[in-house]
């Protein structure tokens, strides 16, 4: 174990609360969103927070409440800097490094990024200790999640991940894999990300990042995109862990098992609730609503159509739960995209699977690459030439 408590700072369900209240389609969240949003900035005087979520107009600004959390920032940065003043006079590097930490964590804390991120990083290179150097790394990672700064995570997670293969311990080995997991699926590369967050599920600590329950519901809902059906119960519906948070989260279990289970149509409904009940409202998977919902649909789609050479429109509509023409729409854009291999005989209300070949495919591969290449060659030769 680290022997460490991690702070959790910044207080990332703020965050989360912030996305809400300036997201307009949420309205029916706005009250509570704005009662804990105040209620944590007041919490932790995030006085230089504040002003940013005032001037998007998520808050009215109380000019009080700001006045008098700027003199008690002020007062504790005082002495936060006697203290470090000392320190360096008079003590070694360990107590150093202890004072930065403390005014970076200060500074964190308040929701001053600049400063929190200059304060963090100068804290880095003065802290001689392996797992504090981690530990401030991935506090610069959370800083970055905080303000939707990809490239701090970027740059911090190669620092982290550089620390722990110096020697990291098992605990901060693991918490990286979760922040390793949360920007991966971030960033829509929800295979690696799947992954990282399965291999998470049992030892999973890091709560200053994300909490148990919303941490094991990201896991079921990017892994059961991308497991193939035969490891989903395996590895997600059979895993304590997640058999022990699912009574708490009942539209995923309905998710996942409707569709191991092949019951299609209720597979459908449970989609749109975790559309609008989960996915819409959650700042972190929001952008990839409708990449993640059109991906589900062929799955089904294609997991439907894997077990026959041909199937009628009327049946296929039915055990959708959705109209013919729903479908006959849906399966003529996946086809034309290439995303179902699948023909609609139209006349006789007909689907027929088409089983592709793997040499047939090699070849248009091949050939597509051959077209790139030629195609760079002929610029190269026009810019040389």
């Amino acid at each position: 174990m680290s022997d460490e408590t991690v702070l959790p700072i910044p207080n990332l369900s703020l965050a989360q609360h912030f996305f809400t209240l300036i997201t307009p389609s949420l309205t029916n969240l706005h009250e509570n969103a704005r009662t804990s949003l105040l209620e944590g900035i007041k919490a932790d005087n995030m006085a230089p927070y504040y002003r940013l979520v005032t001037s998007s107009g998520a808050l009215a600004t109380d000019a009080a409440l700001l006045e008098s959390m700027d003199k008690a920032n002020e007062e504790e940065l005082k002495k936060l800097d006697e203290r470090l003043a000392e320190a360096e006079k008079t003590e070694g590097e360990s107590e150093i490094s202890d004072a930065l930490k403390a005014r970076a964590n200060h500074l964190t804390r308040i929701g001053d990024k600049d400063r929190a991120v200059a304060a963090q990083k100068l804290a880095l290179e003065k802290t001689p200790g392996l797992g504090s150097r981690i530990d401030i790394a991935l506090t610069l990672i959370r800083l970055g999640f905080f303000f939707g700064d990809n490239t701090l995570i970027t740059e911090n997670l190669a620092k982290a991940e550089k620390f722990i293969e110096e020697g990291g311990d098992w605990d901060r080995r693991n918490r990286l894999k979760v922040y390793r997991g949360l920007h991966a699926v971030s960033i829509r590369q929800f295979k690696s990300g799947g992954e990282l967050l399965l291999d998470a599920l049992s030892t999973f600590t890091a709560t200053e990042l994300i909490s148990y329950n919303d941490f094991v519901a990201l896991a079921i809902i990017v892994n059961t995109l991308t497991l193939k059906r035969v490891d989903l119960k395996k590895k997600l519906i059979t895993a304590p862990e997640v058999i022990s948070v699912l009574p708490e989260l009942p539209i995923l279990g309905d998710l996942v098992k409707n569709l191991y289970d092949c019951h299609y149509a209720k597979f459908f409904v449970a989609l749109a609730t975790l559309e609008q009940t989960y996915l819409l409202p959650s700042r972190l998977l929001s952008p990839h609503t409708r990449y993640y919902v059109r991906e589900m649909r062929i799955l089904a789609y294609g997991q439907l159509l894997e077990s026959y050479r041909s199937l009628t429109l009327e049946s296929l509509s039915g055990a959708f739960g959705v109209s013919i023409d729903f479908v006959d729409s849906e399966l003529s854009r996946f086809i034309a995209n290439g995303r179902l291999h699948c023909t609609i005989d139209k006349v006789h209300g007909i689907v027929e699977t088409t089983r592709p070949s793997l040499k047939n495919a090699q070849y248009e591969k091949v050939v597509k690459q051959g077209d790139i290449l030629l195609n760079s060659i002929q610029r190269l030769s026009k810019v040389l030439y």
